[in-house]
């Protein structure tokens, strides 16, 4: 099996290549995927898939193999771009003005459509449904991956598992990581509003100085990781806007702040929000101003199921040696695919893209990311073979 995978991927990867430039010079942002949508339905039509939409512009796909009824895996791919003007001087570049796939949700895309072309071609040789979700909003709360569930994603069929992969510009190209466990934060927005009493700066004794709270503020918030976290517990709490005032001889009404919580425990978590509103209201009312805050849950921490991810790096020894093989490093960046890993066991694993010889270096979420195309052939041919040789008797809680 693992041969016919490995020749009907590199067979197919001159096509799916071409696939990622069309999607990745017609980028769209998280749940205006329109366009990408129709693209996505026309592909599975085109190889006699059925498909329904969910979410506006999530597409999934329903692919069986022999015995359909006897085992459900799903694979998932997001599709949605960011507003980052493109830099880029390739063929492919984006079209659209400051929209662009620059976290590799179009190489996601492609491996999957790859993936689902692999397995229609074989499906006399696997048993089991193949679930195919297509998802919008990934980088965008409340995030396309809960929409989905909300609309059933996960039933009719009901997958025993879901795997997801992310493209690593950290990772040369050629090489996967898996790992079990925590693997990605969650991710809380923060919406702080200090109101003071504004007047003249020359004068601050008749005022309440929102400015010189709020940075009382920023200091004091630090306290939530360096003297309430147990250490084991990897966190980030990170202010990255404040802004107030506009001239240099007036202390201004308020000030605003924005910033960042991430957790990888989830009952932290929680404790966490409570113990930010408490040390805000007690800084900020103690120097006589009043507060709002707001905190915006996000997404979830991802929890690679243990002996899924297990014997997914197994697979991929099988697949790919050895040698391409290693182990994912725990990240605080956030992934919505936490939703899935809350309800039933996924794996959440890494497709390297870098290619230092060809300058192909720059990290996600930037104007000049880019990937290694050859890494199209692994991604795809790594999912079908997943799809296929995943024992789900082995899983555990």
């Amino acid at each position: 099996m693992t041969d016919k995978i490995q020749l009907l991927a590199k067979q197919f990867a001159p096509e799916l290549i071409e696939v990622r430039r069309y999607l990745h010079a017609h980028p769209e942002l998280s749940y205006q995927e329109y366009e990408t949508s129709k693209y996505i339905q026309a592909r599975l039509t085109d190889l006699g898939i059925p498909f329904e939409v969910k979410a506006t512009t999530g597409v999934i796909g329903l692919l069986k193999g022999r015995n359909p009824e006897k085992r459900v895996i799903a694979l998932r791919a997001d599709m949605d771009a960011l507003p980052i003007q493109e830099l880029n001087e390739v063929s492919y570049r984006s079209v659209h003005e400051n929209v662009m796939h620059a976290c590799g949700h179009d190489v996601h895309t492609a491996c999957l459509l790859g993936a689902a072309k692999i397995l229609n071609e074989i499906k006399d040789t696997w048993e089991g449904t193949v679930k195919l979700i297509f998802q919008p909003g990934e980088e965008k709360n409340p995030g396309g991956a809960s929409l989905l569930i909300k609309e059933g994603v996960l039933e009719h069929p009901a997958p025993a598992a879901i795997f997801g992969l992310h493209v690593h510009p950290g990772l040369e190209v050629g090489k996967l990581s898996f790992r079990g466990g925590k693997v990605m934060a969650s991710a809380d927005e923060l919406y702080i509003t200090v109101k003071g009493k504004g007047g003249h700066a020359a004068a601050p004794n008749v005022c309440i100085d929102p400015i010189l709270i709020a940075s009382h503020l920023v200091v004091a918030l630090q306290q939530v990781i360096s003297r309430r976290n147990n250490p084991q517990n990897p966190t980030v709490l990170s202010i990255t806007a404040i802004n107030g005032g506009t001239t240099t001889n007036v202390i201004p009404d308020e000030v605003k702040l924005k910033g960042t919580f991430r957790a990888m425990n989830e009952q932290w978590r929680f404790e966490a929000h409570d113990i930010i509103r408490g040390i805000a209201e007690g800084v900020v009312n103690g120097m006589g101003a009043s507060l709002d805050l707001h905190i915006d849950v996000g997404y979830p921490s991802v929890y690679n199921n243990e002996a899924l991810s297990a014997q997914a790096a197994e697979l991929a020894v099988a697949y790919a040696g050895a040698a391409q093989v290693g182990e994912t490093e725990i990240r605080m960046g956030a992934e919505d695919f936490g939703y899935y890993t809350q309800q039933i066991p996924g794996c959440f694993y890494r497709l390297g893209v870098m290619n230092v010889a060809q300058g192909i270096t720059a990290g996600v979420h930037t104007p000049r990311f880019n990937v290694d195309e050859n890494a199209i052939e692994l991604g795809m041919g790594m999912m079908a073979w997943l799809a296929v040789a995943t024992d789900l008797t082995k899983l555990k809680g």
